[in-house]
């Protein structure tokens, strides 16, 4: 449990806030933005279990191209079994639930931004706002009820991520991965003894957590919009 809490916690905060940065980046009309758009949306499109073979690929410690780029570049003492190692096994599936997914939402915050009433965008211009105010005051304001849906939504996923682990470390090294998820598959169909009953409890009582945990995130963020309006 401990886990997936984590996960749910750290990667939807992590996925919003780039998928935030390239939205902008593209709202702004960086050159190439039409080849980084189709780059940076093309990971969503994979399955769990593509993504988890080809970052297990990724990952190898011997010819994996992480470690073979980190060699290249004479980063020697970096070389880590990325996901062998129980320390940073679950930040290295963190990352790649994050490189997939933001690309999503960076699309729904693109949406958004072109969206935003011109008028607004205007007045700030004209009162000589700069990039920075604009940005602060203005444009994140405006998107903020999609950037908290985003973060509700990536924090469902990830409380029941289950494919990912599965295909990659199927809960290990020493549990440092494991989920909810992957311990209720375990309990249920691999140990020796078949009791469907403890499992299936358990299964019962995560998802009335996780639904409470949504509605109470998204009875703090009602709140918070009443406070400031």
């Amino acid at each position: 449990m401990r886990n997936t809490f984590t996960w749910a916690c750290i990667s939807p905060l992590a996925e919003v806030s780039i998928a935030l940065l390239l939205a902008l980046a593209l709202y702004a009309k960086i050159p190439g933005m039409r080849f980084f758009r189709i780059a940076w949306f093309t990971p969503v499109l994979m399955s769990y279990v593509v993504v988890g073979i080809v970052w297990v690929w990724m990952y190898n410690y011997d010819w994996g191209a992480v470690n073979a780029l980190l060699r290249g570049i004479g980063l020697e003492r970096s070389v880590q079994a990325w996901i062998g190692d129980p320390k940073i096994a679950l930040p290295s599936l963190i990352f790649v639930t994050t490189w997939m997914w933001a690309g999503f939402n960076m699309v729904v915050l693109l949406a958004a931004l072109h969206s935003l009433p011109s008028e607004v965008i205007e007045a700030a211009e004209l009162d000589n706002c700069g990039w920075g105010a604009k940005l602060w005051y203005v444009i994140i304001p405006l998107v903020k009820p999609t950037l908290l849906n985003l973060v509700v939504l990536s924090f469902i996923g990830k409380m029941k991520i289950f494919d990912l682990v599965w295909i990659t470390t199927q809960g290990g090294p020493l549990w440092s991965t494991e989920t909810v998820s992957t311990y209720v598959y375990k309990r249920a169909f691999e140990w020796t003894s078949f009791d469907l009953g403890y499992p299936s409890t358990i299964a019962a009582v995560w998802f009335f957590f996780v639904l409470a945990a949504v509605l109470t995130l998204t009875w703090l963020f009602r709140q918070r919009d009443k406070l400031e309006y």
